[in-house]
């Protein structure tokens, strides 16, 4: 079994540890913070099978990448760090003549200088494998010739070493290349749904939708679309790789279920970003299962009975700069009250003054980051 890492976005660990646990990989129930390849907060850990890694990269909708725990050891100089990590199995994840690059932070170590590190490991991995590694920068691209992200953090002296299983970051699922202004991530939209509690078959509304991320993540869920099924992955460049297990993996994958038909609207006030979304729709596969329209969020019109509602208004900070959002939501918690009584409300906010003008108590379901701006994912009932 191998040691692995759920990364995800801070706040969030709680929905990818869902996820894991659907997937029957629950995570331990200790509280110790994971070392190496991630913050104290921001990873979930778990531990199973390569094909249990496979499984989790083609699954996860709120990880942004899965680690392979190569090794820990304490190392307070620098021989000690390239003798004790020329011990390491690096043949079983480094092709011959594959390129890597690392990623290293350190922290209340003697070893601080990350540049230094990544030196001596390079020459760990030379020392193992009889032939140095071409060392990259890294890079979170699309492309398919990414280098093998190897993942290092020394932290009061205690060196982990990870090694990327995800190549590209996990949001990139491949469908998203018409945008609006300030699009949504795919894993962020997920969490979102997680949040919303939505089961997939009741009506959907978004009425702020953007380039449709989450209008799109929700037709995906609703239709048993894996969210990374037609992408390449790092560990498909690993030694030993067995391309037709992976194949009956993703054969399997086609094969999933789809819940019974749910209505999901999506709306948005700017015809550009409706063009967009449409199109997004249409490469993820599922531009017949979303209802667009160009409309302002005064003149929704949801289906009768209870739905969910969960977007992502605007925040009053860089597109809205030096405006004033007080009657936005207002007419938020006007509208929804006349039109959607009942139903449930999961949003994004940055700035929880705006939320009391809603007249709602809003429940807070995470703290985290989108666009580099620190939100809320907050929910209620209308």
């Amino acid at each position: 079994m191998e040691r692995c890492l759920a990364v995800c976005g801070p706040g969030l660990e709680s929905f990818v540890a869902d996820e894991l646990r659907r997937l029957g990989l629950a995570p331990p129930t200790h509280t110790r913070p994971p070392a190496g390849g991630a913050s104290r907060s921001g990873a979930v850990e778990f531990a199973g099978s390569l094909h249990d890694v496979q499984r989790a990269n083609l699954r996860l909708r709120c990880a942004d990448r899965v680690l392979v725990r190569l090794g820990e050891f304490y190392a307070s100089a620098f021989p000690e760090l390239r003798r004790k990590a020329s011990r390491l199995p690096w043949e079983r994840f480094l092709s011959p003549g594959r390129p890597v690059a690392f990623r290293v932070d350190c922290r209340r170590s003697r070893l601080y200088h990350e540049g230094a590190v990544a030196e001596r490991l390079a020459g760990a991995i030379a020392d193992r494998t009889a032939k140095p590694p071409l060392v990259l920068k890294p890079r979170e691209d699309a492309d398919s010739d990414l280098p093998q992200l190897i993942v290092v953090r020394l932290e009061d002296n205690l060196c982990a070493i990870s090694l990327d299983s995800s190549g590209a970051l996990l949001h990139r699922r491949g469908y998203r290349l018409a945008t609006a202004k300030a699009p949504l991530r795919e894993t962020l939209a997920c969490a979102m749904l997680e949040a919303s509690g939505w089961d997939g078959t009741a009506p959907f509304l978004d009425p702020f939708c953007g380039s449709g991320t989450i209008a799109i993540e929700a037709a995906r869920s609703a239709q048993g679309i894996h969210p990374s099924l037609s992408r390449r992955f790092a560990f498909m460049e690993w030694p030993g790789f067995d391309r037709k297990s992976w194949e009956r993996l993703l054969a399997d994958a086609g094969r999933a279920a789809v819940s019974p038909q749910a209505r999901i609207i999506a709306s948005d006030r700017d015809a550009g970003a409706i063009q967009a979304a449409q199109e997004n729709a249409h490469r993820a596969g599922v531009g017949d299962r979303i209802e667009f329209s160009c409309r302002a969020f005064s003149a929704i019109e949801p289906p009768l009975g209870a739905g969910f509602v969960v977007t992502n208004p605007p925040y009053g900070v860089r597109l809205s700069a030096g405006k004033d959002l007080r009657d936005l939501y207002a007419q938020l918690g006007k509208v929804l009250r006349a039109r959607c009584q009942g139903w449930r409300l999961t949003l994004l906010c940055a700035d929880s003054r705006l939320l009391r003008h809603t007249g709602w108590e809003f429940d807070r379901q995470a703290s985290t980051i989108n666009g580099g701006l620190k939100v809320g994912l907050l929910s209620c009932r209308v």
